[in-house]
């Protein structure tokens, strides 16, 4: 009888030990579901903010061909440039687009210094303006994907939330970064 006891006191020892150990699993898994969907979150709201920047740039090309016609190539780099942007997939390839977006729209503002007339447009300047403003929310979002980014990668990698991490198949994110040093300009808007 008393043996029995002690077996019993035993296995419901165990049985709390699993079910703390359960317990614990849900919680870790619940976190990582949780950190994972703030970091697609805010992705989201980059490409949000990605797609006003998109949908302004016919405009500002447009605006821009009606003062500086023989600046062809010019016009026809950042379509080019927006084109790739919009066909990007990852987080690598896409900040890699938007680099060389950022790039061709300073030189399409750098016309507006060669053409008065196209530097005066009320429209123009309006365009630019709302761009500027865009370039400010992407990075704020590109800000808070990384620090999003940044949570869910610490927390995937610290113990034991890596050991549910590789259960589950928790893949560590990308940042999204600039590679070039030229890059990390701002883009220069005058008016």
């Amino acid at each position: 009888m008393m043996m029995l006891a002690s077996t019993m006191i035993v296995v419901w020892v165990i049985v709390g030990i699993v079910v703390l150990a359960m317990l614990a699993m849900v919680g870790i898994y619940n976190s990582l579901v949780q950190k994972r969907i703030r970091c697609q979150e805010a992705w989201s709201q980059i490409d949000v903010q990605l797609k006003r920047r998109y949908d302004l740039i016919p405009n500002l090309v447009e605006t821009v061909k009606g003062y500086a016609s023989h600046e062809q190539e010019t016009l026809e780099r950042v379509i080019q440039a927006r084109n790739a942007a919009i066909a990007a997939g990852g987080v690598k390839e896409q900040a890699g687009a938007e680099n060389m977006l950022s790039g061709a729209l300073r030189q399409l503002f750098a016309l507006s210094e060669s053409y008065p007339d196209l530097k005066a447009n009320q429209n123009f300047a309006q365009l630019q303006e709302e761009l500027v403003s865009t370039e400010n929310k992407i990075g704020f979002a590109r800000q808070h994907y990384n620090d999003s980014t940044a949570v869910y990668n610490v927390a995937r990698q610290q113990f034991p939330n890596n050991i549910v991490a590789g259960m589950f198949a928790f893949k560590e994110r990308e940042f999204f970064e600039i590679e070039e040093p030229a890059e990390r300009e701002a883009p220069k808007v005058s008016f």
